[in-house]
């Protein structure tokens, strides 16, 4: 299950610049069809979906169709997201489009949760501490996971990954390390396998004043690290990278509210998308490409069918070690299916699914919610009701559910996400107008994602959030 502690947990990422769907020809496409494969298999995981079909049950204790979809929005987060930061060459443009990418669509997806549902449906949790800054301040700054707060949304776990790794993807960009990604996600990975279960969770946070002290130093770092990346000049951005890279670094092997085998198979597999991205523009050699991702591969399989039992196993969004393993496998081949179909034309509506993916995550809970209070259905017992109808009623509540969903998250997409990415390159250019962004001296720029003829050039990049990837 998706959701580890609270009702889901989740992840989706989602199309990029314009974030239009990609023509189904452009290598963009291929990318978008596989999120919008992901953000539905996360849908149907939070509906219960496995409960409506012979032998549901046993595919579930097998196969956790959330934590599918979530692995494959991280890899596709791994693959893309360095490539968008290089191609720019700017960190400031690289954060002023995550940070408009992310918190609008996110802002309002709170508000309407908290707004459209009657109490009894739990969408908004709370801080659960008595506290509210503390739960502004630990979602706000998308860390949540890894401070100690509860979620806002349940699904947004996973927007600490994407953080976290936009942290450390930049930090190694503003030192000119980003080309490292290979031996970055083996040594993650052989953390994850060595260490999946010695590094503490929660040791910074025993109590409410260590909670509330780390909040607060979260607050001033990553503020501060932030300023100096926007700051547009070199040594400022130097410094940033230290400062955001680091906490990070200390989060995860102090912490993280998962098992230290999750986070860590979580970060390797972000970048094997990367060394995937480089070994295909020719930046590494394919065999170093084909013997780190492997190994990456291996040890997420390994990890579950190690670590992830019993008590282990419900501190995650997979309760058996085979849910785990056989959806971490089902992801990569997923990836490695698109890829080999990445120059074929592939049916727009899987593109268009693919670029309105983010809203689909944000939202496929809030709307369940909505739905099952309209109906009076009780929230964690509907699937039984819905199992006994009849064949055709049955499948007409599914069917209604997705196509609300899609209709919701057009909107959302149309009214948000495209205004607020558009500000967002607006504001960039005004800033880069005032205060000239200075050269950090960096290699010449990865290879361009291929567009297609006739797409504007920002459609070729697919700025993907979060996950993440969080799916559960």
């Amino acid at each position: 299950m998706i959701t580890k502690g609270l009702p889901t947990r989740w992840t989706a990422r989602t199309a990029g610049r314009g974030e239009r769907a990609a023509a189904p020809g452009s290598r963009l496409g291929w990318l978008d069809a596989l999120r919008g494969v992901a953000a539905l298999a996360v849908a149907a995981h939070h509906f219960q979906i496995l409960t409506l079909i012979p032998h549901g049950g046993y595919i579930a204790a097998h196969f956790d169709l959330g934590f599918y979809g979530v692995i494959a929005f991280f890899i596709v987060s791994g693959y893309i997201i360095p490539a968008s930061l290089e191609r720019r060459g700017d960190v400031r443009a690289f954060w002023i489009s995550r940070i408009f990418r992310i918190y609008p669509a996110l802002i309002v997806s709170m508000v309407l949760s908290e707004c459209i549902r009657p109490y009894s449906y739990h969408v908004l949790t709370f801080d659960g501490y008595g506290h509210h800054l503390l739960w502004l301040a630990g979602n706000g700054l998308n860390l949540s996971d890894m401070l100690g707060v509860v979620n806002a949304l349940g699904i947004s776990w996973t927007l600490t990954y994407e953080m976290l790794f936009y942290f450390f993807v930049s930090s190694l960009f503003t030192v000119a390390w980003h080309r490292r990604s290979t031996p970055i996600a083996v040594v993650a990975a052989a953390i994850a396998l060595v260490l999946g279960v010695s590094i503490p969770s929660y040791s910074l946070t025993h109590s409410l004043p260590e909670l509330r002290n780390l909040v607060a130093a979260a607050v001033a770092v990553v503020g501060m690290g932030m300023l100096c990346m926007v700051s547009g000049k070199a040594g400022l951005a130097r410094i940033g990278g230290l400062l955001l890279g680091g906490f990070g670094l200390l989060l995860v092997f102090t912490n993280g509210r998962d098992p230290a085998y999750e986070t860590f198979t979580i970060l390797a597999t972000m970048f094997a998308g990367t060394v995937i991205y480089r070994a295909q523009h020719g930046q590494i050699e394919r065999i170093e490409a084909w013997l780190s991702v492997g190994f990456v591969v291996v040890a997420g399989a390994m990890v579950g069918w190690m670590y992830n039992r019993g008590a282990m196993g419900n501190a995650t969004s997979t309760f058996t070690w085979q849910a785990w393993t056989n959806a971490y496998l089902g992801a990569w081949a997923s990836f490695g299916l698109f890829f080999l179909l990445r120059n074929r034309r592939l049916p727009r509506a899987m593109t268009w699914l693919g670029a309105v993916s983010f809203s689909v995550y944000l939202l496929h809970w809030p709307v369940k919610e909505f739905l099952l209070s309209r109906l009076g259905w009780d929230p964690y017992y509907y699937y039984y009701k819905l199992a006994a109808m009849p064949f055709a009623e049955r499948w007409s509540y599914v069917a209604g559910y997705v196509a609300v969903l899609l209709v919701a998250s057009w909107l959302m997409h149309r009214l948000v996400e495209l205004p607020f990415q558009n500000l967002g390159r607006k504001l960039t250019k005004a800033a880069n107008r005032r205060w000239p962004q200075q050269s950090l001296e960096q290699p010449a720029p990865v290879a361009a994602v291929a567009v297609a003829p006739g797409q504007p050039a920002g459609a070729a990049e697919p700025e993907l959030t979060g996950t993440g990837a969080g799916l559960s």
